[in-house]
């Protein structure tokens, strides 16, 4: 299944497009998992980095109260970061902790596939022109909405980790530490 969601995202002359149709097919499926187990071997075994990193997208944007129009970029992951809440409740019963440290997993998850390709564009280009970009060793082009600062990450990072204390209290299960941390 994934080598076929890879090369369905690679058969169209725009890789972004193919890969927000068949995303935009493939997440109600996702909602309908039951289990985070499987919903993680789905996402973390999946080939295509830009379909990863638009499946995830849909799922923050549906946990948004006020989903954004942006493009990805690392200021909208930022943006998940202060106005998702807790990943919609699946079908299994799990505690609250448990869907905090889910959608940690599922952030730093979407950060790594925005950065491992789509922000260095060579996946956003047909497979003839990537061809061109890898040999001429294209620098990656950074969009506006990249240019973050410190302060904006650990303002942002602090407004997360209040709203979690409030929910949660202190202290926060090890897990939850690390992915938080890993996060930062």
């Amino acid at each position: 299944l994934q080598r076929m969601l890879s090369m369905a995202v690679e058969v169209d002359r725009s890789p972004t497009c193919s890969s927000r149709k068949i995303a935009d097919d493939i997440f109600p499926f996702i909602l309908n998992i039951p289990v985070r187990s499987q919903r993680e071997a789905l996402l973390n075994t999946m080939e295509s980095q830009l379909l990863r990193c638009r499946l995830l997208e849909l799922l923050f944007q549906h946990s948004c109260d006020v989903p954004t129009t942006s493009s990805m970029s690392l200021d909208k992951v930022l943006y998940f970061l202060s106005h998702s809440s807790v990943l919609p409740q699946f079908q299994d019963e799990t505690a609250t902790w448990q869907r905090w440290d889910e959608m940690l997993q599922y952030l730093s998850l979407l950060l790594l596939s925005y950065h491992a390709f789509p922000l260095a564009e060579h996946l956003r280009t047909s497979v003839s022109d990537r061809m061109e970009l890898i040999a001429q060793k294209a620098k990656p082009r950074l969009q506006d909405s990249d240019d973050i600062s410190q302060l904006d990450i650990q303002l942002k990072m602090n407004d997360f980790i209040s709203r979690m204390e409030k929910t949660l209290g202190e202290p926060f299960p090890p897990q939850i530490q690390e992915k938080l941390f890993m996060l930062q």
